[in-house]
This record gives structure tokens, C-alpha cells and sequence, in this order.
């Protein structure tokens, strides 16, 4: 079929996630996500009414957190 653009790209390589989805890549519990997203912690961008994520903001995130463990 050409022109078809329902092709479902995985998860872990889509661009951008919503909120619920980065929270599935990411491990963090829903809650969580949004509390980092309203402390300012994580960067949103706004398509309509949808809120996203993107894939390098998301990462940038989860690299700031704190390392735990002994090789913190």
C-alpha cells in the first residue's frame, strides 16, 4: 500500500513520547514523570493539546538525576 503511514515505530525508537510513554521507556511511575515535568526537572513541548517529551530531553533528564551506588 503506498503512502500508508500507519507503520508503528517501537517505543524505545520514536522521537518523542508522551508523558505515560516516557514513563514506560524510563521506569518511572506516572506520577513521578508529571511531578518532574511541573518542578520544571523535565522539558515538555507542546503539539496542540498533546504534551511531549523528546527522545534527548528525556535523556538529558535521566542523566541529571543523582548516581547511586558505590560509584556515586
Amino acid at each position: 500500500m503506498q503512502g500508508d503511514q500507519s507503520t508503528v515505530v517501537p517505543l524505545a525508537d520514536r522521537l518523542a513520547w508522551s508523558p505515560e510513554e516516557f514513563g514506560n521507556v524510563s521506569g518511572q511511575g506516572r506520577t513521578l514523570v508529571y511531578e518532574h515535568i511541573r518542578a520544571g526537572n523535565l522539558a515538555t513541548r507542546k503539539s496542540g493539546r498533546r504534551t511531549l517529551i523528546l527522545r534527548e530531553d528525556g535523556l538529558a533528564f535521566l542523566r541529571s538525576l543523582p548516581a547511586g551506588g558505590r560509584a556515586a
